[in-house]
């Protein structure tokens, strides 16, 4: 069984940290964009965005506990819950920026949307990932490390010291 210093230990720092976002996050964004505009061809977008956010939140904090920042084991309903803020953030940003999009061009074709949701997700996405990286599992560390650091008291170990080299003088006073 790993213990949570050995995971403490293994967590990656941020660039490898920011690598494996993007590669998760951005995986599950992406998979997302097309799945938002599958699904908007049968219900309104702005729906179409709320559902797919929900279950992309809930894949991509599952693979950012186990993979990205090293937590080692499933996402806590904390976790979960302070992810579903970013993600709630995340999805305003996307719906911004297609209604900007929309009031902005009469009739944007199928690439400009891509483009301008991809982008938005990006933008977010990076604010997710100081968000996810300093608050959400950076707790889940400490905790790790807290734990690690009371569940077994060190002994203390005495050490003797040489007497200094080279002649000694004792000084008495009377």
């Amino acid at each position: 069984m790993e213990t949570a210093q050995s995971r403490r230990q293994t967590a990656p720092g941020a660039f490898a940290a920011f690598a494996r976002f993007v590669l998760c996050g951005g995986g599950v964004g992406l998979a997302s964009s097309f799945a938002v505009a599958a699904l908007a061809s049968w219900i309104p977008w702005v729906l179409a965005n709320a559902l797919i956010t929900v279950a992309s939140t809930l894949l991509a904090t599952e693979l950012h506990a186990r993979f990205t920042f090293g937590a080692g084991g499933r996402a806590t309903w904390r976790q979960h819950a302070q992810s579903a803020g970013s993600a709630a953030a995340a999805y305003g940003v996307t719906c911004a920026a297609m209604l900007v999009l929309q009031q902005s061009v009469a009739t944007p074709g199928a690439v400009l949307e891509q483009v301008v949701y991809l982008s938005a997700s990006a933008l977010a996405g990076i604010a997710r990932f100081v968000v996810l990286r300093l608050l959400v599992f950076a707790r889940n560390h400490s905790q790790a490390a807290a734990t690690v650091r009371t569940a077994r008291p060190v002994p203390t170990i005495m050490t003797l010291t040489a007497a200094p080299v080279g002649p000694t003088v004792l000084c008495r006073t009377a």
